[in-house]
């Protein structure tokens, strides 16, 4: 009997059958390795990057066997293992001590790994953990710079709006001063033509009446007193048109500033109500490239600093303007009506052929006046036509607008989009249409609105006239205007 695992040193030609009481069989020996060393190949697509790479390195070594073909060459006969279902002996490929080096090193590998990955769990549950917090942070210091920019712009935006009302009473303030001293200037207009009309009368006396009397200068006197008033009132008017652009000017900064600072404490305010979850939130690349800013905090409140000094700037000058024509006012209608009681005399001798004419003048201003009446009711009723359009046309030009943001191929030319653009074609032209129906009706107004005061002023003459005549221009100077209208008032 051999000893297991050596080779036998004689052949035999009819091999002797085994005892029973001796070692089992090859296959039973075999069968019994299997079930303590399980090998399964691994096919080369099913890669397993959890697994030591030792692993198959030591799978893949394959053992050196023995021939076992009497045709090897180089080996003696003696030498030759006999084939595998003739021998008798246990034919081993790896040592005990193979196998547990083996298991020792995948045991020391799959340490490692786990020891790595352990490591590499705590380091990225430190790391996220300190990003989380680092985002936190930065994200509530732009919420807070934010909040201060919102109560800055807040700030800056009350200040406006306190100017701007400002600025808007005193424009308002100014153009009824304006409108006063318009009507004041016209209001001048009745006397020196009185004035001019009684001298002119008086040059067709005839006889011993025509001399040059004490009444005939304080008529001239008068005359240079309301042309001296009229200049004057001219002066001032045209300062006070001029103050009124800067006014408007001034104001329409202060607005166009409030605007922006109302868009942008929106625009702020939205912002700084963002939060992880709020809705609309997406990306947008490369945006914090993007510098298109033109100011810097120090530059934006002198900016709106500026606006506000040059707007109280532009009130007190508004301010003392107003001063001085109502000055002005007082001093020019004193002075009318002291020249007007020095001339107060009695004139005679105008016949009544003017009072036919005088009644005629009276029938078509009645008539312009109705027709004043009815064409301002036109005009009302175009421009309620005119608003009654508007609502339509915000409709279609919404849906047209919103009909933009559809997606790809749904940015459809279709007959809605075709019908909606027809829409507001027609829309824009009834509005045109109805717009220079408009302006042909206010220059029908303008034009009877100038036959009345050519009809009224031709009236006040035809009154003058007769009143030279029957009261000797007495009835004219009666009809002086009042203190109240000569400043404007009424």
């Amino acid at each position: 009997m051999e000893l297991v695992g050596s080779p036998m040193s004689v052949t035999r030609v009819h091999p002797r059958p085994a005892p029973t009481n001796l070692l089992p069989t090859i296959s039973t020996m075999a069968s019994s390795y299997k079930n303590q060393f399980p090998y399964y190949p691994l096919p080369q697509s099913f890669t397993l990057p959890w697994l030591p790479s030792s692993y198959y390195r030591t799978a893949a070594i394959h053992p050196a066997l023995a021939p076992f073909s009497s045709s090897a060459r180089g080996l003696a006969p003696s030498k030759m293992l006999p084939f595998v279902s003739n021998r008798s002996t246990l034919f081993t490929r790896y040592s005990p001590d193979d196998w547990y080096r083996s298991n020792l090193t995948n045991y020391r590998e799959s340490e490692t790994s786990r020891h790595n990955s352990e490591n590499l769990r705590v380091d990225t549950s430190r790391l996220i953990q300190d990003k989380h917090q680092q985002t936190k942070k930065t994200q509530t210091e732009s919420t807070k710079n934010l909040g201060e920019r919102v109560n800055d712009i807040e700030f800056w935006r009350s200040e406006l709006c306190h100017e701007l009302d400002e600025m808007i009473g005193e424009t308002n303030a100014l153009t009824d001063m304006k409108k006063r001293l318009e009507r004041a200037l016209a209001e001048t207009e009745a006397p020196l033509q009185v004035a001019q009309e009684c001298l002119l009368h008086r040059e067709k006396r005839m006889g011993i009446d025509l001399v040059h009397d004490n009444v005939e200068k304080q008529l001239f006197t008068e005359v240079d007193v309301i042309r001296s008033c009229q200049d004057r009132m001219q002066r001032y008017l045209d300062r006070a048109k001029a103050q009124l652009a800067s006014n408007r000017a001034a104001q329409q900064e202060l607005e166009r500033d409030l605007a922006d600072k109302q868009k942008a404490h929106r625009i702020d305010s939205k912002c700084h109500h963002l939060r992880n979850t709020s809705d609309g939130i997406s990306f947008y690349r490369g945006v914090e490239r993007v510098d298109a800013t033109i100011s810097v905090p120090e530059s934006w409140a002198k900016f709106t600093d500026d606006n506000i000094l040059r707007s109280q700037s532009e009130r007190a000058a508004s301010a003392k303007l107003r001063e001085d024509i109502e000055n002005l006012l007082v001093v020019s209608a004193n002075e009318m009506w002291n020249q007007f009681n020095a001339v107060n005399v009695a004139f005679t001798n105008r016949i009544a052929e003017t009072t036919d004419a005088k009644n005629k003048i009276q029938t078509h201003l009645a008539k312009t006046l109705q027709e004043i009446f009815e064409i301002e009711m036109s005009i009302e009723a175009i421009r309620k036509a005119i608003r009654d359009k508007v609502p339509p046309l915000k409709v279609a030009q919404t849906r047209l607008d919103e009909r933009t943001r559809r997606p790809n191929v749904e940015l459809c030319r279709d007959s809605v989009q075709l019908r909606l653009i027809n829409e507001v074609h027609e829309l824009d032209e009834t509005i045109q249409s109805l717009q220079q129906r408009l302006r042909d009706a206010e220059d029908t107004l303008q034009t009877l609105v100038r036959s009345k005061a050519v009809l009224e002023h031709d009236l006040a003459v035809k009154a003058n006239s007769l009143f030279i005549d029957q009261e000797k221009c007495m009835g004219m100077r009666r009809s002086f205007p009042s203190t109240a209208r000569l400043v404007g008032f009424v």
